[in-house]
């Protein structure tokens, strides 16, 4: 058989440790293994988008721009990545066409070369602009397939959205498994059948929640997959991607040799595992998320969902509801259309079931983001909506048939405007656009550092929690 290298990106600058770690790694965990990932022979390194941009800020007292353009410093000959929410971009609502644009142009002007695009929905229409302008400013677009289990989602429909998605410009097609639910042996037919009926790259992405990560990869490799994700050992795994050294371990000597060195991915190997320690120490990296959970396979829940969850119900003082909510899901998810349980709505869904379960009676409480997905403000449902469900959420509320950002005025000077006192340049804009008030905190102790202050007094017992209350729906995106 003829060789044909298996290509590799590494996530472990972005999703493995957003998967594991809540998106807590600093730039400065990160600079002492650049030289070595750069001359690993990755096909490239995903290091941006996804929740690092709203963490960095939110949390980690870094400008997302800037980390992107060290990284780019110290990384100068591998393709840098970013994953995109379409029309969402790395937020959680719809934008106007020229914040979108605007977003591709300053994501590729500042270091990245291949830009993953995707969409909750599948809905072709909210990927559209974001392709068009990935190409227009020399980036390559990566489209996904947001794969999920559904009466609704079989091979035809995803073969179909790929050939749609090869008309529309895609460079390569990924196969999104965000909840590891491709299983092996389907992982080879889908392959197939999108190797058969599109002639771009397809590109492999799982976990290994469930445990079967590593040999979704491996019968992708035999189908003829060109890339797969996968992540240095020492964040792989569990809720993250499978490890790239046991892959390339694996594919040695066979037609489908990745040609990776061992050795210099055991050395920079070692350097994250000081990292990953450091991370256990301070409960940043919780090790229950190594561990196999067959529930993803169940309840078709992405690890990132499930803990969000888990953490809205301790708010509300009611974890022993926990497996009630599990069994909730699934029956939202159908009233909702059988949308993939995926940022954004992998959030929406679980809070509905959360809500539904502290509540006690259905839809009896229905927060702003549910009412919008079932108004179409975020694209088309792939599936029958319930409408008597859809009634209870929003009356007579009427229904978005068009591309929602149609009725989207453009709103970047907006932005400018608003933005004015705080933003030094237009990548602080658009960081305002996608974070308002996030960023505006950031920006404004950036701009005015204060001298060290002596620590403040220990603050007060905090009040218990309100049993009825759930937290807020922002989550950090761990699903991805």
């Amino acid at each position: 058989m003829e060789k044909k290298p298996l290509y590799i990106t590494e996530t472990i600058l972005r999703d493995a440790h957003q998967s594991q770690a809540k998106t807590r790694m600093r730039i400065e965990d990160m600079l002492p293994a650049c030289e070595l990932l750069d001359n690993m022979g990755y096909w490239s390194l995903e290091c941006w988008g996804g929740a690092t941009f709203d963490v960095c800020m939110r949390f980690l007292n870094e400008d997302p721009w800037e980390r992107l353009r060290t990284l780019k410093a110290h990384m100068p000959k591998t393709k840098l990545q970013m994953l995109f929410r379409g029309q969402n971009i790395l937020g959680y609502k719809h934008y106007a066409d020229d914040v979108v644009e605007e977003f591709c142009k300053k994501s590729i002007e500042n270091g990245i070369d291949v830009v993953r695009v995707f969409d909750a929905l599948n809905d072709i229409r909210n990927l559209q602009k974001a392709v068009e302008c990935v190409k227009k400013y020399g980036g390559w677009a990566e489209v996904a397939l947001s794969y999920t289990v559904s009466p609704v989602h079989n091979d035809d429909y995803f073969v179909n959205v790929a050939k749609e998605l090869e008309k529309m410009g895609a460079d390569s097609i990924c196969i999104k498994d965000m909840a590891n639910l491709l299983l092996p042996m389907h992982a080879y037919d889908l392959v197939r059948k999108l190797k058969d009926n599109v002639s771009v790259p397809i590109h492999m992405h799982t976990h290994n929640t469930a445990g079967t990560g590593d040999m979704v990869n491996l019968m992708a490799a035999q189908a003829g997959v060109d890339i797969v994700d996968c992540a240095l050992s020492p964040l792989a795994n569990g809720t993250s991607q499978p490890a790239t050294e046991s892959l390339v371990a694996t594919l040695q000597g066979t037609e489908r040799d990745t040609g990776l060195d061992l050795n210099k991915l055991n050395e920079a190997a070692a350097h994250f595992r000081k990292v990953a320690d450091k991370m256990k120490q301070e409960g940043i990296l919780d090790p229950k998320v190594l561990s196999v959970d067959t529930k993803a396979l169940m309840y078709q829940v992405p690890g990132g969902m499930l803990s969000n969850m888990l953490g809205q119900l301790k708010d509300a003082h009611q974890e022993d509801k926990y497996y009630d909510v599990l069994a909730e899901v699934p029956r939202v998810r159908k009233d909702f259309g059988y949308p993939p349980l995926v940022t954004p709505t992998s959030q929406i869904v679980g809070t509905q079931a959360v809500m539904n379960i502290i509540a006690g009676e259905r839809y009896k409480m229905v927060p702003k983001e549910s009412k919008g997905l079932l108004r179409g403000e975020y694209g088309k449902l792939p599936g029958e909506v319930n409408e008597e469900v859809r009634r209870k959420c929003i009356g007579d509320d009427k229904v978005i048939t068009c591309r929602p950002a149609d009725l989207l005025e453009p709103e970047l000077d907006k932005y400018r405007e608003e933005a004015k006192d705080i933003a030094r340049c237009e990548e602080d804009v658009l960081s305002y656009a996608l974070f308002p008030q996030v960023a505006r905190k950031f920006m404004e102790a950036r701009n005015n550092p204060k001298p060290a202050e002596t620590p403040a007094p220990a603050a007060p017992a905090a009040k218990p929690a309100d049993p009825n209350a759930v937290r807020e729906l922002y989550v950090e995106d761990l699903s991805l």
